[in-house]
């Protein structure tokens, strides 16, 4: 009895020395240490990590137990799971791990760190302008006779791996062409054709599944899975028409939105892939009139000096 209260006394003195030692900075490091744990619960959370997560809990809080009874072949055995634990962890965890950073990479803090420069010309203002409008065009047709297409809209997530899967074809993009790749029975229409910079670059793509299939609607078919499972790695808009019932879809962020028509759909688009352009335009613009008016400005202050 003696040894379990001496035990407890030595417990609470050491709580008491660590909570009067804790300074402001100790603070904001538990609260960015209690954020990250956040996200990275949210990040499981529904998915097959998270039965894993559960066992590495159970398993840790054994080993703490093990520790305390001073257990020596179990200690060894803990020391040696933990030096494997890192690496093991990376591999189970590589598809959360994965789309976690991407997420981060996406982040509107991050865009300032681009590697290229991604301003917009007049000419890709005027290309993607032209590819809004044969997109509604061609999803408008193809929901009115109920043929399947799924359409994909690289934005700054580059899309490499999914376009190896399928046939470059690099052409500007026409209603009549997205109605011919997606016609029933020919070679590319089962796939996902996937437009960059304002052009079809590439047909017969396959795309990822989603993480959590098991909880989307039941309703949806293969073409609304793939886009909602691309449109979580990465910031593309994906365009879906029905088989069944023509009906149009976008996902984006991991979301799908139904019941679009050729207005909305183009309203859609234009508001999401025209706006930055337009912005960049004008600033670029302005930037123009501000070195022109410079030069006119030295000039007038020269002769007021004369």
């Amino acid at each position: 009895m003696e040894t379990l209260l001496y035990y407890l006394t030595d417990i609470w003195n050491s709580l008491v020395s660590v909570f009067r030692s804790i300074t402001f900075v100790d603070v904001l490091d538990i609260i960015f240490l209690a954020v990250i744990l956040y996200w990275v619960i949210k990040l499981v959370r529904e998915t097959r990590a998270e039965q894993l997560v559960k066992g590495l809990v159970a398993l840790a809080a054994v080993l703490f137990i093990l520790y305390q009874l001073e257990f020596k072949a179990m200690r060894v055995i803990g020391e040696m799971l933990v030096n494997v634990g890192l690496i093991a962890f990376i591999v189970m965890f590589q598809p959360e791990l994965r789309r976690a950073l991407e997420k981060v990479g996406r982040s509107k803090m991050m865009k300032p760190m681009l590697l290229f420069d991604t301003a917009a010309t007049q000419e890709d203002h005027d290309r993607d302008t032209h590819a809004v409008e044969q997109i509604s065009l061609a999803c408008e047709k193809l929901s009115r006779t109920a043929t399947g297409a799924l359409i994909v809209i690289e934005r700054q997530t580059r899309l490499g791996e999914q376009i190896e899967t399928g046939t470059v074809i690099n052409a500007i993009p026409s209603e009549e062409l997205f109605r011919n790749i997606f016609f029933p029975n020919t070679p590319l229409h089962d796939g996902a054709v996937i437009i960059r910079n304002g052009m079809i670059y590439a047909a017969g793509c396959f795309l990822p599944k989603p993480s959590k299939e098991e909880l989307i609607n039941k309703e949806l078919g293969s073409r609304h899975r793939a886009a909602i499972g691309m449109s979580e790695v990465s910031d593309a808009i994906i365009i879906v028409v029905s088989e069944e019932t023509g009906m149009i879809s976008i996902a984006e962020n991991g979301r799908l939105e139904r019941g679009f028509d050729k207005e909305k759909l183009s309203k859609y688009l234009r508001s999401r892939l025209l706006l930055n352009t337009s912005e960049q335009k004008k600033n670029r613009d302005k930037k123009k009139n501000s070195k022109e008016k410079r030069p006119s400005g030295e000039k007038k202050k020269g002769g007021d000096s004369k």
